[in-house]
């Protein structure tokens, strides 16, 4: 299930991190080298996008840069993973990424560790007020694997009509009284 995670984390963040090219695989020596590719003005192809897919390589981008830095390496090793297998099974994969529902897909931009959990989290967090959501994304990254959990549970048994009571209440617990709500909270 980790190569799967992996993989999902890498298909949300790409192109965003540029950083993270997959490398090609060694051709052997008796094959001619590939052709240089012809040089493309950047702005060009920036220009030629429409704006819809520029707005999603900017929230991709924005993602890739809000991760820590360990979570950034994490997904580097999941493009190394992704590059060392067959090409059909990376097609197959992304073809199942593909298939997920945008939510989820989406999910797995907040990085390795919350976007395994988004599909539990999501009922809370998938349509977070904007003024929330900054404060809310590093209160998640404080949380430890428990705390998650608990605030998984809570996610999932909040009817909708009461979650921005439960988020507004929950981002005003002082970091030192967190653990303790979450568990008086999932208890109840």
């Amino acid at each position: 299930m980790r190569k799967i995670e992996g993989a999902w984390l890498l298909l949300a963040l790409l192109p965003a991190a540029s950083s993270l090219a997959i490398p090609a695989a060694p051709r052997a020596l008796d094959e001619p080298p590939p052709r240089t590719p012809q040089v493309v003005d950047p702005q060009a192809r920036w220009a030629a996008l429409a704006p819809a897919q520029q707005r999603e390589l900017r929230a991709r981008y924005a993602a890739w840069r809000a991760l820590p830095e360990t979570e950034r390496q994490r997904v580097r090793m999941a493009a190394a993973e992704l590059a060392a297998l067959p090409a059909a099974e990376r097609d197959a994969l992304r073809g199942r990424f593909a298939g997920l529902d945008r939510l989820h897909r989406d999910g797995w931009q907040l990085g390795p560790r919350l976007g395994a959990l988004y599909p539990k989290l999501q009922p809370l967090l998938g349509y977070l007020p904007e003024p929330q959501r900054a404060p809310m994304l590093a209160l998640l990254r404080e949380l430890d694997a428990a705390q998650l959990a608990q605030l998984s549970l809570l996610s999932q048994r909040t009817p909708p009509q009461e979650r921005d009571t439960l988020r507004e209440a929950l981002l005003a617990v002082p970091a030192a009284g967190r653990a303790e709500w979450l568990r008086r909270k999932s208890e109840e």
